[in-house]
């Protein structure tokens, strides 16, 4: 089961609480993923898809809660998954279809479904939660944290509708946007604080805690990775100097001899040779007495410029060696 079923699945589960969050809830299934379908002399028809059974179970509950109906639930094959399985709960007959989106105020004159009155809806903190419980069941999505990165969407053929529920995050604190795709537009949010916070407030709080579980692991890895990345960066510079260190030094033994040089000079460049993987303060603890590892770095760098000066320049075109 992926993320999203798993976390629709337990939203499924939730007890049916006070009539006005359930019918905040019922509309906001009935307009996200509902459709009207018209018949003669103006009947009309209320038809929700869903490709979860326990969705279309929470649906046939909701209307045998609201208004006493037992609505017709097929199932039927997707035509292109034949694995799949795709759910209708339908109400037939034009009276209680027309009951039900007129109550809910889902309906407009021209007997079209209609996003309805969103103030009328969620009057109460209860059924704010319950619309937005709603639309995640009947069109939302959230990525899994532990593979990919952090999006929740819900997505609704009506405009006015993905206006209205980027509105009720807004007032709850939750930053949206709105994005069109195809013949959809998708309410998402990406801010991983936000998600888990529009999940424990639709009543998803087992989904809320896999959620932050995984997100601090995949923070924990990808700080691991940073300091490995780091690590393995300082490593890879420090062993390049040593061997631009020992090249130089290897230079001026061959041009002029180490025992040219001063003291101090000679010592380092005898430990560099000696150990050409070891670090400045390593370095440092080798010699006699021993030096800090500015002093250590001091005359490296010495040595580096010596060697540079020893080194033949490159003549131009038309010139001799000497010049």
């Amino acid at each position: 089961m992926s993320f999203t079923a798993t976390i629709k699945s337990e939203l499924c589960r939730l007890e049916l609480s006070r009539d006005c969050c359930c019918r905040a809830e019922l509309a906001a299934l009935i307009v996200t993923n509902g459709n009207l379908s018209l018949s003669g002399r103006g009947g009309i028809s209320l038809n929700i898809i869903t490709d979860h059974a326990y969705i279309a179970r929470r649906l046939y509950k909701l209307l045998k809660h609201e208004f006493g109906l037992t609505p017709v639930v097929l199932a039927r094959k997707k035509t292109r998954l034949r694995k799949n399985l795709s759910y209708l709960v339908r109400i037939g007959d034009s009276l209680q279809a027309r009951e039900v989106v007129s109550q809910l105020g889902i309906i407009d004159p021209e007997n079209r479904m209609s996003s309805g009155d969103i103030g009328e809806l969620t009057r109460s903190q209860c059924c704010r939660r319950g619309y937005l419980r709603g639309c995640f069941l009947a069109g939302g999505s959230v990525s899994n944290p532990e593979t990919n990165g952090y999006h929740l969407e819900i997505a609704t053929e009506l405009p006015s509708h993905a206006e209205n529920i980027r509105l009720l995050l807004a007032s709850l604190g939750i930053k949206g946007g709105i994005v069109s795709r195809k013949r959809q537009q998708v309410v998402y949010v990406k801010d991983s604080e936000q998600i888990a916070l529009l999940l424990s407030t639709i009543g998803s709080n087992q989904g809320r805690l896999k959620f932050e579980n995984a997100r601090i692991l995949k923070d924990l890895r990808n700080q691991v990775n940073r300091l490995v990345n780091c690590e393995t960066a300082n490593v890879t510079k420090t062993v390049d100097a040593a061997q631009r260190q020992v090249a130089a030094i290897r230079h001026l033994a061959a041009a002029r001899g180490l025992e040219s040089l001063s003291p101090g000079l000679r010592q380092v460049a005898r430990l560099r040779l000696e150990h050409p993987a070891a670090t400045l303060d390593e370095l440092g603890q080798l010699a006699d007495p021993p030096l800090s590892k500015s002093a250590v770095n001091y005359r490296l760098r010495r040595l580096q410029q010596l060697a540079d000066q020893g080194r033949p320049r490159p003549q131009g075109p038309g010139k001799n060696h000497y010049g």
